[in-house]
């Protein structure tokens, strides 16, 4: 992206100064921290580097500078928030360069044309089709969602649109190429079904790809979404929501699912008021736009442990805004996309007779039995519900909800608010305890074993322990190091930053080291072995599923030479 406006902004607003009229802030080392304005927190965990200019929260996972604080703060484009900083920095935006300037138009241009090209591909590529009527997915609900399809092939769509006349460094930047080592261009899209994410007015801003199963050999992310860009950041927007808005305000309620699939067959089932999130969990941001059309949120995720576990987390960061939360029951069925290809039917009656959050948790954690309450374990679920109920923005809501879970274990609410006040002084083991109603950041284990062991190297100004690492780190985790070796303040990849970021601003364990760090790299490389042989494992399966004698012997091989043990 064009730097000279943004980067003169950045320049002449200090990211501490300009933070500190919003929150307060203290010193903490040669960082800041305080209370994050994106969540509720006891404990502060929003952290603040003067020396990189950005912000990052342990808390909620959300961090960038203050383009991306103002435009979550303020729950603004990244348009508006230019012209607020600029403001801010005493820079007129008119005598800068207009190119500049309408550098959101160009990206909104670009995947537009990315969006052309996969629709077209899609006319052209019947497996493809043929995936997605498998799905149940009619002719009409593809076109109404311009769903497209990214050839396998390795730069069809960069080779298009760089001899239309895109220079490489827009394409990367809008997120639809990615630039290897050697400095090839290679899309970032490949042999995937892809699903246009359109921001609230419609323009496409970014994709999600979800890889064609034929073409899954278990070595590849099933589903890859575009990088956060000026005009795409997905905690910020709701997949479908253009389309459904209207409908949202008109019932007052939205449907909640969980991907792309579940929301197009909810869509296509009749419930026209359904949304998704992309890419994320549901987020502060998410809740805010959706309020200012609905007052109530009907949950309707999948029906494993993962989905109920994903929906308790949404429930309480829902009604900690106020809203008057359902959850829908999918009984007999995976997910939404399942139950409304086999019954649509079922989905809208499982809407219709959605129960209210507090009833969800009175059946997931309370016992059918009252006596069982005097148990440890019966205790325990009590205690969770008391959390739960403490998240209600309402206190009307939440009197009547005590109310009626005194009535249904036969325990008198002086009691119940008793044992809910030990909660909140710390007397409940945290697990229980509902102290912040945010999704946490979900990050492979990998991932926490390189970033510890980064911010150990960091304390320690000793970069080269990574060197015997090399072998168990990806090329993503090796240009974080080639990057801060260098010296380099930033980067050209905002992903490689938040990583950076990150790890510059978390504090170090208390010293000695040694032992700690010999345990992280035992663990990262056992990481690295245990996904190894799932990757194997898959190839073998695949290999036998052809009959490809070659491929398996190969397979097998590697298997045998790898270490045991992970």
């Amino acid at each position: 992206m064009p730097s000279s406006t943004t980067e003169l902004i950045k320049s002449r607003l200090d990211i501490v100064s300009f933070l500190k009229g919003y929150m307060t802030l203290l010193p903490a080392g040669r960082n800041f921290k305080g209370i994050c304005p994106f969540h509720k927190e006891k404990t502060p965990s929003f952290m603040v580097s003067p020396d990189r200019q950005s912000w990052h929260c342990f808390g909620c996972g959300l961090g960038g500078d203050v383009f991306t604080f103002i435009m979550k703060y303020e729950n603004v484009e990244f348009g508006e928030a230019l012209r607020m900083l600029a403001e801010k920095a005493g820079i007129e935006l008119r005598h800068e360069n207009p190119a500049e300037y309408r550098y959101a138009g160009l990206l909104y241009d670009l995947n537009d044309a990315a969006k052309q090209f996969f629709r077209r591909a899609l006319a052209a590529a019947p497996v493809a089709r043929d995936y997605l009527v498998s799905r149940g997915l009619t002719e009409e609900t593809m076109e109404t969602f311009e769903i497209g399809w990214a050839p396998n092939e390795p730069e069809a769509l960069s080779m298009q649109l760089l001899n239309a006349g895109t220079s490489p460094q827009d394409l990367i930047q809008a997120g639809l190429s990615i630039k290897t080592e050697r400095g090839l261009m290679l899309d970032r899209f490949r042999g995937r079904i892809m699903f246009p994410i359109h921001n609230h007015t419609g323009k496409v801003v970014g994709f999600t790809g979800r890889i064609l199963p034929q073409l899954d050999r278990g070595d590849t992310a099933k589903y890859v979404n575009s990088p956060e860009t000026p005009i795409f950041q997905k905690s910020r927007l709701l997949y479908g929501f253009w389309k459904s808005k209207d409908a949202i305000r008109e019932a007052k309620a939205a449907v909640l699912v969980e991907g792309q699939m579940d929301f197009l067959m909810s869509y296509q089932s009749g419930i026209r008021n359904a949304v998704a999130s992309s890419g994320t969990a549901l987020t502060p941001d998410h809740l805010v736009v959706l309020h200012r059309l609905a007052d109530e949120l009907v949950i309707n995720y999948d029906s494993d442990a993962a989905g109920a576990e994903a929906a308790v987390r949404a429930i309480d960061l829902a009604e900690a805004h106020d809203f008057s939360v359902k959850i829908a029951s999918l009984e007999g069925f995976k997910d939404a996309a399942d139950a409304a290809k086999e019954d649509p039917e079922h989905v809208r009656r499982a809407i219709a007779d959605a129960i209210p959050a507090p009833e969800f948790y009175f059946k997931k954690y309370l016992p059918a039995d009252r006596g069982a309450l005097a148990t440890r374990e019966g205790l325990q679920g009590l205690r969770t519900v008391l959390g739960h109920l403490a998240a209600i923005a309402s206190p009307v809501e939440r009197d009547f909800w005590m109310k009626e879970l005194s009535r249904r274990t036969g325990i008198a609410e002086k009691t119940l608010e008793e044992e809910a006040g030990k909660s909140e002084t710390g007397d409940v083991p945290p697990a229980a305890a509902v102290e912040e109603a945010a999704p946490r950041r979900q990050v492979a284990r990998a991932e926490l074993l390189f970033e510890d062991l980064m911010t150990i190297a960091l304390a320690k100004g000793d970069l080269p322990l990574f060197d015997d690492c090399a072998p168990f780190l990806d090329p993503f985790q090796k240009e974080v190091v080639r990057t801060i070796a260098s010296g380099k303040r930033k980067s050209d990849d905002a992903a490689v930053d938040a990583v950076i970021d990150l790890v510059m601003l978390r504090e170090a364990p208390p010293e000695p080291w040694d032992g700690e760090i010999a345990k992280l790299k035992a663990e990262l490389a056992r990481e690295y072995y245990r996904e190894r042989r799932r990757i194997i494992a898959q190839a073998i399966k695949n290999a036998e599923a052809r009959h490809d004698e070659k491929e398996l012997a190969a397979a097998l091989e590697e298997l045998k030479d790898l270490p045991l043990g992970g």
